[in-house]
């Protein structure tokens, strides 16, 4: 009878105990939404999208958070421009998994299968090819995207010991207009890219880290005195800013990047642009003051962030006065050191000063019409709005995706009509300017201030 009574007792209490985890468990996930970073939406809105309520989206670092209206939906149109330009483009691949831009002797061979692969188009198109949603392992391009990182690591781990570039293929229309080191400056942020999103576990990533280390040396071997990167093409300060966000990624992740090194090379690209004049500093920009201004835009985008971020924090401590300017003074009272305080001020006025000139319709107007140049440009400028968490990228955005949509050719590719004419390499440029909201959470985290103690 007691053994009875015991068993029955027993089983009400852990009836009970189920009962009241089923019920924790309903509370959980109706009173707590799931927050996250959404990526485009294949419904398509010219509108913000609507966040979860309650939800603060975070990157790494920040205490703040981010307003979920920074994130847009993309237009119905230019997901369509998308499709039809990654269906192209797949298209180009060759047996060996590269892409090929052509030689600058011979612009008029457009056929993507009638020029040699080189590794600074594949690494443009890999970069658009995982922005669109591929992975390694998933996504309808998945097996383009491996093989293109194949292609890329074969080249990198088969250069020269001491060399600065990952090929030997030399005289190629990126190499003339850029410079000739671009190829190991746009791989390296093609890796920085690829090791951020496998993650340590994936089975690549550990060669992906080795072959990242050794493009950083490579670009650190190559850089001048002035923080410039040797071998200037046509508008090699281009060649230069893409080097100096590539160490920037680079380090993000955790590669072996040189502190001064990175300095100086963001330095090189401030110097470019004085905001006190708004002069332009254009005989390494082959004149055009949109290069220039785009870089140095690019190139100051993550200390203009701190800079604006440390300063609301220590008003909102009461350290720095509500109505404090944006100068060297403030910034000291924020805590940073005196000659901090300069250096980063600086950066904070080049960024604004720039963004406003890249922006503007007679600059943006470049050589006159779109040379590949120009698209990496407006690329510059719209990923560097995004990482300082400017507002103003929204509006960037607009614009520049229509002006692309509406120069797509019938084929869906698209193509420079100076300099840098290669389809292949403008389509890959192309798709990465109209899917940058898809990437929002990881050029944030790029940004994303480590706030001193």
């Amino acid at each position: 009878m007691r053994k009875y009574l015991f068993l029955l007792l027993a089983f009400f209490v852990a009836t009970g105990a189920a009962l009241v985890l089923v019920s924790f468990r309903q509370a959980t996930s109706a009173d707590v939404p799931l927050c996250h970073v959404p990526a485009a939406d294949p419904v398509l809105t010219v509108d913000v999208k609507e966040p979860a309520k309650g939800c603060v989206f975070k990157t790494v670092y920040e205490g703040e958070g981010l307003d979920p209206s920074f994130v847009l939906v993309t237009p119905d149109n230019v997901v369509r421009s998308e499709q039809r330009g990654l269906e192209w483009l797949i298209k180009a691949q060759a047996n060996d998994g590269g892409f090929g831009c052509g030689s600058h002797a011979r612009q008029d061979i457009i056929d993507p299968h009638a020029v040699s692969t080189d590794p600074a188009t594949t690494a443009m198109v890999g970069m658009a090819l995982m922005r669109m949603g591929n992975t390694l392992d998933k996504g309808l391009h998945a097996t383009n995207l491996k093989k293109a990182t194949e292609y890329l690591l074969a080249q990198v781990e088969q250069a020269p010991k001491g060399a600065v570039n990952i090929t030997q293929l030399t005289g190629t229309q990126i190499q003339s207009k850029l410079g000739a080191n671009i190829d190991v400056a746009l791989t390296t942020q093609f890796l920085s890219n690829l090791v951020a999103k496998i993650g340590e576990q994936h089975g690549t990533y550990l060669r992906a880290k080795r072959a990242l280390n050794t493009c950083v040396s490579m670009i650190q071997r190559s850089q001048n005195a002035d923080g410039s990167v040797q071998g200037d093409g046509w508008a090699g300060v281009l060649q230069s800013s893409f080097a100096a966000s590539a160490l920037e990624s680079a380090k993000n992740v955790g590669a072996e990047v040189n502190e001064e090194s990175l300095d100086l090379a963001r330095d090189y690209q401030k110097a470019n642009f004085d905001a006190n004049t708004g002069s332009v500093a254009t005989d390494r920009a082959a004149g055009v003051t949109l290069y220039a201004v785009s870089g140095s835009t690019r190139n100051s985008a993550v200390q203009a962030r701190e800079v604006t971020e440390v300063v609301a924090k220590a008003k909102k401590e009461g350290k720095v006065a509500a109505d404090a300017p944006m100068d060297s003074k403030t910034l000291e009272d924020a805590g940073y050191s005196p000659v901090e305080a300069e250096k980063m001020n600086t950066a904070y006025q080049v960024y604004n000063a720039a963004k406003t000139q890249a922006q503007a319709d007679n600059v943006v107007s470049g050589f006159g019409n779109n040379g590949g140049e120009e698209f990496l440009s407006f690329l510059q400028t719209g990923e560097s709005l995004v990482i300082a968490k400017d507002n103003s990228w929204k509006n960037w955005y607009g614009q520049t995706t229509g002006r692309l949509v509406d120069i797509q050719n019938q084929d869906g590719s698209w193509n420079g009509h100076h300099c840098i004419t290669s389809p292949v390499f403008c389509t890959a440029t192309s798709l990465l300017i109209l899917s940058v909201n898809n990437d929002i959470e990881h050029l944030l985290a790029q940004g994303a201030v480590k706030y001193r103690n």
